[in-house]
């Protein structure tokens, strides 16, 4: 079961924190914009890359060919 998790604020989930502070987007601020932004985790556990929330599925699989 899942549970909701602030993603910005004095309350956000520590996984949260770890990512923006990875990578830390375009803006004026870290914080995540809205619940589509998305994150590229490679498989020892670094952050690689974050995508807006207009980003397809398709730009993300083209990223994955790296790790293939």
């Amino acid at each position: 079961m899942f549970s909701k998790v602030d993603v910005n604020g004095a309350d956000e989930a520590p996984l949260y924190t770890l990512l923006k502070e990875a990578q830390p987007g375009g803006g004026d601020t870290p914080d995540i914009t809205w619940n589509f932004e998305k994150f590229l985790v490679d498989g020892s556990g670094t952050v690689v890359k974050r995508y807006p929330p207009p980003t397809t599925p398709e730009e993300v699989s083209a990223d994955l060919d790296q790790f293939r």
